[in-house]
């Protein structure tokens, strides 16, 4: 039997098909209705594709924190940004890359996992410091956090198992040092 090893280098086989580079924005807003729409808005105009979109609001209730992956032609960012910054509720958009940012997210893996097998599922949630946090006779919920690289390699480690479900949060974002994000 051969076995397969996965690295944070292996490409993911569930992974969706992206066009154009990747980027990570950060884009401080006032609360209000509608603010979303218009920023997505700006996105779909010049052709760039949301792959994660993370929205919170922030230490002051009256500002929310949107954190957006995207993807699209490198060359039309820098006017993404500079349309998303003129919107009337947007206080500040800027790119993050992990020079400047520490960059997480979060998956929760449910398997289905018979008792026999169980010992080997919860190997692999402890070599990518996971938490098995559901665990039933015949199945377990676990999660991982970390970068992209190392959630999509603990995807396809637990699809040696029948994977029920998964639900991944998008990038969370903040930049580094005194910067602000």
């Amino acid at each position: 039997m051969t076995q397969t090893i996965v690295t944070t280098e292996t490409p993911n086989p569930v992974a969706p098909a992206r066009r154009g580079a990747m980027h990570t924005l950060s884009i401080l807003v006032t609360n209000e209705p509608g603010v979303l729409m218009r920023i997505c808005q700006v996105f779909s105009r010049r052709g760039f594709n949301i792959d994660s979109l993370v929205v919170s609001e922030g230490r002051n209730p009256n500002f929310s924190r949107m954190t957006i992956g995207i993807s699209g032609d490198p060359q039309g960012l820098d006017q993404i940004i500079k349309q998303v910054s003129k919107l009337i509720d947007v206080i500040h958009c800027f790119e993050h890359t992990s020079d400047d940012s520490v960059t997480k997210e979060m998956i929760l893996i449910k398997i289905k996992c018979s008792p026999e097998d169980r010992s080997q599922a919860l190997q692999i949630t402890e070599h990518f410091d996971g938490k098995t946090v559901d665990l039933t006779p015949t199945s377990m919920i676990v999660m991982i956090t970390g970068d992209s690289p190392k959630v999509d390699a603990a995807v396809a480690m637990f699809s040696q198992f029948e994977i029920i479900e998964t639900v991944r949060t998008g990038k969370v974002v903040m930049a580094r040092g005194e910067q602000a994000t």
